[in-house]
Protein backbone atom coordinates (compact mmCIF):
# COMPACT_ATOMS: atom_id res chain seq x y z
CA UNK A 1 0.00 0.00 0.00
CA UNK A 2 2.50 2.25 1.09
CA UNK A 3 3.93 1.74 -2.51
CA UNK A 4 1.03 2.31 -4.30
CA UNK A 5 0.28 5.70 -2.35
CA UNK A 6 3.99 6.95 -3.13
CA UNK A 7 3.66 5.96 -6.99
CA UNK A 8 -0.12 7.52 -7.06
CA UNK A 9 1.59 10.93 -5.45
CA UNK A 10 4.70 11.50 -7.93
CA UNK A 11 1.97 10.58 -10.58
CA UNK A 12 -0.09 13.57 -9.21
CA UNK A 13 2.81 16.06 -8.96
CA UNK A 14 3.74 15.15 -12.68
CA UNK A 15 0.45 16.29 -13.64
CA UNK A 16 -0.05 19.29 -11.71
CA UNK A 17 3.25 20.42 -13.25
CA UNK A 18 2.68 19.84 -16.59
CA UNK A 19 -0.78 21.61 -16.39
CA UNK A 20 0.77 24.49 -17.08
CA UNK A 21 1.87 23.66 -20.67
CA UNK A 22 -1.12 21.65 -21.91
CA UNK A 23 -1.20 23.28 -25.25
CA UNK A 24 2.58 22.09 -25.35
CA UNK A 25 1.44 18.66 -25.04
CA UNK A 26 1.96 15.88 -27.61
CA UNK A 27 -1.17 14.20 -28.40
CA UNK A 28 -2.19 10.91 -29.87
CA UNK A 29 -5.45 9.07 -31.20
CA UNK A 30 -5.64 5.58 -29.67
CA UNK A 31 -8.78 4.91 -31.12
CA UNK A 32 -11.65 7.32 -31.98
CA UNK A 33 -12.58 9.72 -29.00
CA UNK A 34 -9.69 8.01 -26.87
CA UNK A 35 -6.65 9.65 -26.94
CA UNK A 36 -3.21 9.45 -24.69
CA UNK A 37 -0.73 12.58 -24.22
CA UNK A 38 2.92 12.82 -22.68
CA UNK A 39 1.27 12.97 -19.38
CA UNK A 40 -0.64 9.95 -19.54
CA UNK A 41 2.87 8.11 -20.31
CA UNK A 42 5.42 10.13 -18.04
CA UNK A 43 2.73 9.08 -14.92
CA UNK A 44 2.55 5.83 -15.99
CA UNK A 45 6.45 5.33 -16.52
CA UNK A 46 7.02 7.11 -12.86
CA UNK A 47 4.53 4.11 -11.83
CA UNK A 48 6.05 1.34 -12.83
CA UNK A 49 9.53 2.35 -12.14
CA UNK A 50 8.30 3.08 -8.53
CA UNK A 51 7.07 -0.12 -8.44
CA UNK A 52 9.47 -2.60 -10.56
CA UNK A 53 12.41 -0.73 -7.68
CA UNK A 54 10.93 -2.82 -5.03
CA UNK A 55 8.89 -5.89 -7.05
CA UNK A 56 10.78 -6.86 -10.40
CA UNK A 57 8.99 -9.97 -10.50
CA UNK A 58 5.27 -8.42 -10.00
CA UNK A 59 3.16 -8.75 -13.04
CA UNK A 60 1.77 -5.17 -14.70
CA UNK A 61 -1.06 -4.16 -16.58
CA UNK A 62 -1.21 -0.56 -17.59
CA UNK A 63 -3.58 0.99 -19.67
CA UNK A 64 -0.71 2.53 -22.26
CA UNK A 65 1.65 0.37 -22.13
CA UNK A 66 0.23 -3.25 -22.02
CA UNK A 67 1.07 -5.94 -19.43
CA UNK A 68 5.08 -6.08 -18.49
CA UNK A 69 6.57 -8.27 -16.07
CA UNK A 70 6.48 -11.67 -15.03
CA UNK A 71 3.44 -12.72 -16.72
CA UNK A 72 3.10 -16.05 -14.45
CA UNK A 73 3.49 -14.22 -10.55
CA UNK A 74 0.87 -13.95 -8.43
CA UNK A 75 0.56 -10.36 -7.93
CA UNK A 76 -0.43 -8.45 -10.29
CA UNK A 77 -0.43 -3.85 -10.28
CA UNK A 78 -3.41 -3.05 -12.67
CA UNK A 79 -2.74 0.98 -13.14
CA UNK A 80 -4.80 4.00 -14.97
CA UNK A 81 -2.11 6.15 -14.87
CA UNK A 82 -4.49 9.47 -16.16
CA UNK A 83 -8.31 8.30 -15.68
CA UNK A 84 -9.92 11.39 -16.95
CA UNK A 85 -7.87 12.19 -19.34
CA UNK A 86 -9.82 13.95 -21.69
CA UNK A 87 -10.69 16.50 -18.81
CA UNK A 88 -7.28 16.72 -18.42
CA UNK A 89 -6.35 17.92 -21.76
CA UNK A 90 -8.96 20.32 -21.79
CA UNK A 91 -8.21 22.15 -18.18
CA UNK A 92 -11.36 20.79 -16.88
CA UNK A 93 -10.11 19.84 -12.85
CA UNK A 94 -11.34 16.23 -12.55
CA UNK A 95 -9.11 13.45 -13.09
CA UNK A 96 -7.39 11.42 -11.18
CA UNK A 97 -4.27 8.46 -11.17
CA UNK A 98 -5.57 4.73 -10.16
CA UNK A 99 -3.72 2.10 -8.81
CA UNK A 100 -4.81 -1.74 -7.64
CA UNK A 101 -2.66 -4.68 -6.54
CA UNK A 102 -3.99 -8.22 -7.36
CA UNK A 103 -2.70 -11.40 -5.42
CA UNK A 104 -3.78 -14.71 -6.91
CA UNK A 105 -6.77 -13.21 -8.54
CA UNK A 106 -8.40 -11.53 -5.40
CA UNK A 107 -7.96 -7.51 -5.29
CA UNK A 108 -5.96 -6.45 -2.01
CA UNK A 109 -4.83 -3.05 -2.48
CA UNK A 110 -6.51 -0.40 -4.19
CA UNK A 111 -5.79 4.16 -4.60
CA UNK A 112 -7.11 6.65 -6.31
CA UNK A 113 -5.60 9.76 -6.00
CA UNK A 114 -6.99 13.72 -6.90
CA UNK A 115 -3.94 16.08 -6.88
CA UNK A 116 -6.20 19.14 -7.65
CA UNK A 117 -8.27 18.40 -4.60
CA UNK A 118 -4.75 16.33 -3.13
CA UNK A 119 -7.67 13.70 -1.92
CA UNK A 120 -6.71 10.12 -1.57
CA UNK A 121 -8.85 7.64 -1.26
CA UNK A 122 -7.46 3.97 -0.25
CA UNK A 123 -8.60 0.39 0.92
CA UNK A 124 -7.09 -2.97 1.77
CA UNK A 125 -9.08 -5.96 1.59
CA UNK A 126 -10.40 -6.28 4.97
CA UNK A 127 -9.78 -3.28 6.39
CA UNK A 128 -12.11 -0.57 5.40
CA UNK A 129 -11.65 2.52 2.68
CA UNK A 130 -10.32 6.01 3.94
CA UNK A 131 -10.59 9.36 2.32
CA UNK A 132 -6.80 10.38 3.84
CA UNK A 133 -6.83 9.48 7.12
CA UNK A 134 -10.81 9.37 7.84
CA UNK A 135 -12.57 6.42 6.91
CA UNK A 136 -15.40 6.67 4.51
CA UNK A 137 -18.69 4.65 4.34
CA UNK A 138 -21.08 4.29 1.23
CA UNK A 139 -24.72 6.53 1.40
CA UNK A 140 -27.53 5.02 3.20
CA UNK A 141 -30.04 5.17 0.46
CA UNK A 142 -32.26 2.19 0.05
CA UNK A 143 -33.82 3.16 -3.22
CA UNK A 144 -33.37 5.72 -6.50
CA UNK A 145 -35.98 8.18 -4.88
CA UNK A 146 -33.96 11.31 -4.26
CA UNK A 147 -30.50 9.31 -4.99
CA UNK A 148 -27.56 11.04 -7.11
CA UNK A 149 -26.46 8.55 -9.93
CA UNK A 150 -23.43 8.39 -11.50
CA UNK A 151 -22.18 7.05 -14.76
CA UNK A 152 -20.44 7.44 -18.26
CA UNK A 153 -20.94 7.77 -21.96
CA UNK A 154 -20.25 4.12 -23.64
CA UNK A 155 -17.70 6.68 -25.85
CA UNK A 156 -15.53 3.69 -27.03
CA UNK A 157 -18.94 1.46 -28.17
CA UNK A 158 -21.13 4.30 -29.81
CA UNK A 159 -22.99 1.75 -31.34
CA UNK A 160 -24.33 1.09 -27.78
CA UNK A 161 -26.16 4.71 -27.04
CA UNK A 162 -29.43 3.43 -27.54
CA UNK A 163 -29.63 1.32 -25.56
CA UNK A 164 -27.61 3.19 -22.76
CA UNK A 165 -30.41 5.95 -23.59
CA UNK A 166 -32.82 4.02 -22.37
CA UNK A 167 -31.21 3.20 -19.26
CA UNK A 168 -30.48 6.69 -18.35
CA UNK A 169 -33.81 7.77 -19.40
CA UNK A 170 -34.97 4.94 -16.82
CA UNK A 171 -32.99 6.48 -14.43
CA UNK A 172 -33.81 9.86 -15.18
CA UNK A 173 -37.62 9.15 -13.87
CA UNK A 174 -36.67 7.34 -10.92
CA UNK A 175 -33.94 8.99 -9.05
CA UNK A 176 -32.94 13.22 -7.78
CA UNK A 177 -30.41 13.83 -11.33
CA UNK A 178 -27.57 11.95 -12.97
CA UNK A 179 -23.51 13.24 -13.21
CA UNK A 180 -21.50 12.05 -16.17
CA UNK A 181 -18.25 13.43 -14.91
CA UNK A 182 -15.69 11.75 -17.29
CA UNK A 183 -13.08 9.82 -14.46
CA UNK A 184 -15.07 6.31 -13.86
CA UNK A 185 -12.28 6.06 -11.01
CA UNK A 186 -12.73 8.98 -9.45
CA UNK A 187 -16.97 8.22 -9.78
CA UNK A 188 -16.65 4.61 -7.73
CA UNK A 189 -14.64 6.82 -4.92
CA UNK A 190 -17.46 8.88 -4.43
CA UNK A 191 -19.62 6.24 -4.40
CA UNK A 192 -17.29 4.89 -1.77
CA UNK A 193 -17.13 8.22 0.20
CA UNK A 194 -21.22 8.43 -0.10
CA UNK A 195 -21.06 11.51 -2.60
CA UNK A 196 -22.91 9.45 -5.15
CA UNK A 197 -25.41 7.25 -4.41
CA UNK A 198 -24.55 4.67 -7.25
CA UNK A 199 -22.58 4.45 -10.58
CA UNK A 200 -22.98 2.71 -13.47
CA UNK A 201 -21.41 2.09 -16.91
CA UNK A 202 -20.86 0.26 -19.97
CA UNK A 203 -17.61 -1.30 -21.62
CA UNK A 204 -14.70 0.00 -18.89
CA UNK A 205 -11.57 -1.78 -18.89
CA UNK A 206 -9.85 -3.30 -15.66
CA UNK A 207 -7.33 -0.49 -15.08
CA UNK A 208 -10.81 2.00 -15.19
CA UNK A 209 -12.41 -0.60 -12.17
CA UNK A 210 -9.85 -2.36 -9.91
CA UNK A 211 -9.04 -0.09 -7.28
CA UNK A 212 -12.05 1.80 -7.16
CA UNK A 213 -14.07 -1.37 -7.39
CA UNK A 214 -12.28 -2.63 -3.91
CA UNK A 215 -12.68 1.20 -2.37
CA UNK A 216 -16.03 0.60 -2.67
CA UNK A 217 -16.51 -2.40 -1.10
CA UNK A 218 -14.61 -1.86 1.90
CA UNK A 219 -17.05 1.14 2.57
CA UNK A 220 -19.87 -1.53 2.70
CA UNK A 221 -21.09 -1.26 -0.97
CA UNK A 222 -21.97 -3.97 -3.62
CA UNK A 223 -20.49 -3.99 -7.09
CA UNK A 224 -21.43 -6.66 -9.59
CA UNK A 225 -22.11 -6.78 -13.75
CA UNK A 226 -25.22 -5.91 -14.97
CA UNK A 227 -26.29 -9.74 -14.27
CA UNK A 228 -25.53 -9.62 -10.61
CA UNK A 229 -22.75 -11.05 -10.81
CA UNK A 230 -18.93 -11.31 -10.07
CA UNK A 231 -17.95 -10.48 -13.57
CA UNK A 232 -17.62 -6.81 -14.15
CA UNK A 233 -13.79 -6.90 -14.89
CA UNK A 234 -14.44 -9.34 -17.76
CA UNK A 235 -17.43 -7.52 -19.27
CA UNK A 236 -16.56 -4.11 -18.40
CA UNK A 237 -20.23 -3.28 -17.33
CA UNK A 238 -20.34 -2.28 -13.70
CA UNK A 239 -22.82 -1.46 -11.44
CA UNK A 240 -21.55 0.14 -8.19
CA UNK A 241 -23.97 1.28 -4.66
CA UNK A 242 -25.54 0.56 -1.38
CA UNK A 243 -26.52 -3.02 -0.71
CA UNK A 244 -30.42 -1.99 -1.00
CA UNK A 245 -29.78 0.23 -4.15
CA UNK A 246 -27.90 -2.58 -6.38
CA UNK A 247 -31.08 -4.48 -6.87
CA UNK A 248 -33.19 -1.37 -8.46
CA UNK A 249 -30.50 -0.48 -10.59
CA UNK A 250 -30.24 -3.88 -11.99
CA UNK A 251 -33.96 -3.88 -12.44
CA UNK A 252 -33.30 -0.22 -14.36
CA UNK A 253 -30.67 -1.60 -16.66
CA UNK A 254 -31.30 -5.36 -17.60
CA UNK A 255 -34.38 -4.98 -19.71
CA UNK A 256 -32.51 -2.57 -21.59
CA UNK A 257 -29.71 -4.79 -22.47
CA UNK A 258 -28.61 -5.86 -26.25
CA UNK A 259 -26.08 -7.80 -28.19
CA UNK A 260 -23.18 -6.50 -27.69
CA UNK A 261 -23.49 -5.69 -23.55
CA UNK A 262 -22.42 -8.91 -21.81
CA UNK A 263 -23.79 -8.71 -18.39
Amino acid sequence: MNIAISAACRAGEIMRREQNRLHQLTIHQKAPNDFVSDVDLACEASIIQSIQEYYPDHCIMAEEGGTTGNPDSEYRWIIDPLDGTSNYLHGLPHFAVSIALEIRGRLVHGVIYDPVREELFSASRGEGALLNDRRIRCSKRTSLENALIGTGFPFRKRRLMPAYQAMFNSFFDQCEDLRRAGSASLDLAYVAAGRLDGFFEIGLQPWDMAAGALIVREAGGVVVDFGGEDDYMQTGNIIAAPFKVVPVMLKTIQPHSVAGIKK
